[in-house]
């Protein structure tokens, strides 16, 4: 979960939890374990765990690799770029540049979405789209849904001007999926779409899919997920001028968390107190 410098705590990555995965759709096992070894709100932490994972000869040559993408990711987290470009590089090398099966394509599609994510992190869409579109490809070879979705979530975050499209072709994937891990995709997909749109003038086309993400939220997602696309909800309330309504939510949302500055942001916008946020 990603918290913005400005008014609303802006896109929302999908966060990890322990919902049960269907292995005939994606590599259950494998996400499961990085499921339990990623904690965001610790990024220290889930690199030396990854580390130990990467370095564990009882796992597979292929679970190590897959491990160490998400290594690279901890790092870049912490800022640490250039080591997570390195740990990335050690992986592409080891693997085939074209075809070399699932696996294979498994292995280049994450290291793809990593470049990916660094590269957006670093404030270049430029050099992030064209490693999320080949890891759409490499995903799909693989037969992984959910590195499918994980790259169009990130192309929907950052090809600028294509965000629907990309958008679209999520939920279109979605349309075809049941497992739970994988519907989480929808809360991701939803909330960043409203956010797109709620920025371009479009508050009402924005107001359908954050409450499309707090349906999905409910359904598949975790606290936080469930928390943040209520706030976004209120929040585009403000902005249709429903001030009332927003007001209600946000005071929902203050008793369960009060001490969350965005929520005590928009109280303050939505009473005309002084902010503490920027507006």
């Amino acid at each position: 979960m990603r918290r913005p410098s400005c008014c609303h705590y802006g896109r929302v990555d999908d966060s990890t939890d322990q919902v049960p995965a269907e292995p005939s759709r994606h590599r259950g096992a494998e996400q499961q374990m990085i499921d339990r070894l990623w904690d965001f709100g610790n990024p220290a932490a889930s690199e030396e765990r990854f580390r130990e994972a990467a370095d564990d000869d009882g796992n597979s040559a292929h679970l190590r690799a897959v491990m160490t993408t998400q290594l690279a990711r901890a790092l870049g987290i912490q800022g640490r770029v250039d080591e997570a470009l390195a740990v990335l590089e050690s992986v592409a090398a080891d693997v085939p540049a074209g075809d070399g099966g699932a696996d294979a394509a498994e292995l280049r599609a994450r290291v793809a979405i990593e470049r990916g994510r660094l590269a957006a992190s670093a404030g270049r869409p430029a050099d992030a789209v064209p490693e999320l579109t080949r890891g759409v490809r490499e995903a799909a070879l693989a037969g992984s849904t959910f590195l499918v979705l994980d790259a169009l979530h990130m192309l929907a975050l950052n090809d600028a001007g294509h965000e629907e499209e990309w958008a679209a072709e999520g939920f279109d994937v979605l349309d075809g999926v049941r497992d739970a891990r994988l519907r989480r995709w929808g809360v991701a997909l939803h909330n960043n779409l409203g956010w797109t749109m709620h920025d371009a003038g479009r508050a009402e086309a924005a107001l359908t899919h954050f409450e499309q993400a707090v349906e999905a939220a409910d359904r598949y997602g975790t606290a936080e997920q469930r928390h943040v696309a209520r706030w976004s909800v209120a929040r585009c309330l403000r902005s249709l001028g429903r001030t009332d309504e927003a007001l209600a939510l946000q005071r929902e949302l203050a008793a369960a968390r009060p001490e969350d500055p965005y929520v005590q942001a928009e109280l303050a916008a939505l009473t005309e107190a002084p902010p503490t946020i920027e507006p």
